[in-house]
């Protein structure tokens, strides 16, 4: 049994989990925030475990320029047009790619024996994603949703009862509309009664009588986030099953990524202990058992979960399942970790499903420490991540979420697990001689951080099927916008505005989707914490809005007249969200220009939604929308295009060009 806690020792090591802190710029990340008007978030605990700063984080996006309240339909969740089949075609064809932007504080990349770091370091990329519900906030323990109260969700311990109908009943009362959902509630109850791992290294930590995977090192307590399950959240890669789908791992060293593309659960079926409910109530969603042998002594039966991308249910043998589909995909016949089964008490049961892609695994780009910045390259840190083909067509509601782990080389990182706590290499503040006489100094060491994860997560979006007009082997780039109103101070550690990515290279052909979100309740109010409030800014305090008009070089802050503007010459619309058809160059450069308040230039074309119709456009943005829903353009005519935003970019305060 040993052998199977050194393997995870060893990732623990090097991933477990000062406030150090991960902030996703793009897509925009939350830090646990809704849509509070003050500089802190108001409730650190809401979703997940980020061990960042309570500054941080964007809103979630607004749909009009209004607020969105307690109307969840309001909100704006950023919309996404998936890949096509790109793993039968030479790169980039098929691929739709979502630049990733972050800022990690304490480094990372380049620790190769030639280039040292400061720490050990490893960035994880997931998502979870489920068919989109018609029912935007609907009151159950499954359904990814925002919320529309910055309150955590509920959760009450388990009684003694033992029938399915007390945990139905429990589940019910414990989970609302208003409050935001990841994790479904099952899988947290689930976390609350599994035995933690005990091979890990957990150091000077007090373990005692702490003994579910709610309890960790880092977390020893068992505090609660969300509905997020602490082991698994502190370790990668998890040995149970995942509702999470990994996209990439950056590795400190490329030497590791064999091991990770082994280990991961995109690639490799993990167990989980099953037991079954008394007069035949179904599958019970949780165990005490974390391996085989206790499992077993449990009575249940010890079942090995593949992951997968989504249900084939129209293939219903083996030999349908399997077969070639010419997708580039793979289909297997088993036993999928399908959460719905899970959360409906259900059995799961053989069937066919899509597996997902390998992990991408790569080394980490070079970050230095005690920095929220760029990397060397004068860039955001990002990742350019290809999105999922989902074979269905099924429009998809998912969650984006980064992980950034670092160690420390001062125990073997390797070679220590649960054998050494109860000699630990390492000590609480520990006194350390330096060769004067009776003198010692005092090192700042908190066992439980020496080795520590710190995460941030985005709102739900959607991923789409490819809209008509839009060919299987296109090519799709996304343009969004990052930052949120404030000057540089007021923002930090998020940022002033700007576009994302920041200056895109696209080959002739390639198609652009421009989209953006933002929020009318970033007043950067008290309280402040350890920062300045205030929101400076143009137009109506607290809003976020943002245009794109075309200019002559980037050293200009003057929009090309529209007599002059070219960068929409000879480009084709391959999507608009007003659906309206035959669009100019005019009514494309309009449309971005007043953040899709107009649709065109007029009346015939797009009616009360025309320049020539509809009420003036407030110089400022203050009535546009606070989102932009977006238009997909093909540009053929090669050549480099600048733009700038008219409301937000102010010369010597802050720049927002592209």
């Amino acid at each position: 049994m040993k052998l199977v806690f050194f393997v995870v020792a060893i990732v623990a090591s090097l991933l477990a989990l000062s406030s150090a802190d991960m902030y996703m710029q793009n897509p925009r990340g939350s830090n646990n925030r809704l849509n509070e008007n003050s500089a802190n978030r108001r409730t650190a605990n809401r979703m997940f475990d980020s061990q960042n700063n309570n500054r941080g984080g964007y809103n979630v996006g607004d749909r009009t320029d209004k607020k969105a309240g307690n109307d969840q339909a309001k909100q704006y969740r950023m919309n996404y047009f998936q890949s096509g089949t790109y793993l039968t075609q030479v790169a980039p064809n098929g691929r739709t790619e979502l630049t990733v932007e972050w800022t990690n504080q304490h480094g990372c990349g380049g620790n190769e024996d030639t280039d040292p770091h400061k720490q050990n370091c490893n960035i994880v990329l997931q998502y979870m994603c489920q068919d989109n519900s018609s029912d935007f906030a609907p009151d159950d323990g499954i359904t990814i949703r925002a919320g529309s109260s910055t309150a955590r969700s509920d959760y009450s311990r388990l009684s003694s009862a033992s029938l399915k109908q007390a945990f139905i009943n429990r589940r019910n009362s414990n989970t609302r509309a208003d409050r935001g959902l990841n994790e479904p509630w099952v899988t947290y109850d689930d976390c609350t009664r599994r035995e933690r791992n005990k091979g890990l290294f957990t150091a000077t930590q007090q373990m005692a009588n702490k003994n579910a995977a709610i309890n960790t090192r880092q977390n020893r307590n068992g505090n609660r986030n969300g509905y997020e399950c602490p082991e698994e959240r502190d370790y990668y890669p998890y040995w149970h099953p995942t509702v999470w789908t990994d996209i990439a791992i950056l590795a400190q060293n490329e030497s590791l990524c064999s091991y990770y593309s082994a280990e991961s659960f995109n690639s490799r079926a993990k167990g989980t202990c099953v037991e079954q409910f008394a007069n035949n109530g179904g599958r019970k969603h949780f165990s005490e058992a974390n391996n085989p042998a206790a499992c077993a002594a449990a009575n249940g039966v010890w079942t090995e979960y593949q992951s997968m991308l989504e249900l084939a249910p129209q293939f219903t043998t083996p030999a349908a399942c399997t077969a070639d589909h010419q997708d580039g995909l793979t289909y297997a016949w088993g036993l999928p970790y399908d959460i719905v089964k899970i959360n409906a008490f259900e059995n799961i049961v053989p069937a066919c499903f899509v597996r997902p892609p390998p992990v991408d695994c790569e080394a980490a780009p070079w970050s230095r420490s005690n920095h929220l910045g760029n990397g060397k390259d004068g860039v955001q840190l990002n990742y350019k991540w290809t999105l999922p083909y989902f074979p269905s067509m099924n429009s998809k509601r998912c969650i984006l979420r980064i992980r950034y782990n670092i160690s420390t080389d001062d125990y073997d990182p390797y070679d220590t697990d649960a054998t050494n706590n109860a000699q630990s290499p390492v000590q609480e503040n520990p006194l350390v001689q330096v060769g004067a006489a009776g003198q010692d100094l005092r090192l700042a060491i908190n066992t439980a951080q020496f080795g520590r994860t710190f995460q941030d997560r985005g709102h739900p979006f959607t991923i789409s099927p490819r809209p008509t007009g839009v060919s299987n082997t296109d090519h799709i780039t996304n343009l969004n916008v990052r930052g949120k109103r404030g000057n540089i101070v007021q923002t930090f550690p998020a940022t002033e505005y700007d576009y994302a990515p920041s200056r895109p290279k696209i080959e002739q052909g390639d198609l652009v989707h421009i989209q953006w979100t933002g929020s009318n309740s970033h007043n950067n109010g008290a309280p402040g914490g350890d920062g300045q409030t205030g929101d400076a800014g143009e137009g109506t305090g607290g809003t976020d809005r943002h245009n794109l008009l075309q200019s002559g070089n980037p050293d200009e802050n003057f929009p090309l007249p529209i007599e002059k503007v070219t960068m929409f010459d000879g480009v084709t619309v391959g999507w608009v969200a007003s659906g309206i058809d035959n669009l100019s160059a005019a009514d494309i450069a309009v449309i971005l220009a007043s953040a899709g308040y107009y649709q065109c230039m007029e009346t015939t074309k797009c009616g009360a939604e025309a320049v020539d119709t509809k009420a003036q456009l407030q110089n400022q943005l203050n009535n546009a929308p606070a989102s932009f829903e977006g238009i997909m353009l093909r540009f053929d005519t090669p050549g480099t295009y600048y733009y700038l935003c008219t409301r937000n970019n102010n010369f010597t305060n802050r720049s927002q060009k592209g």
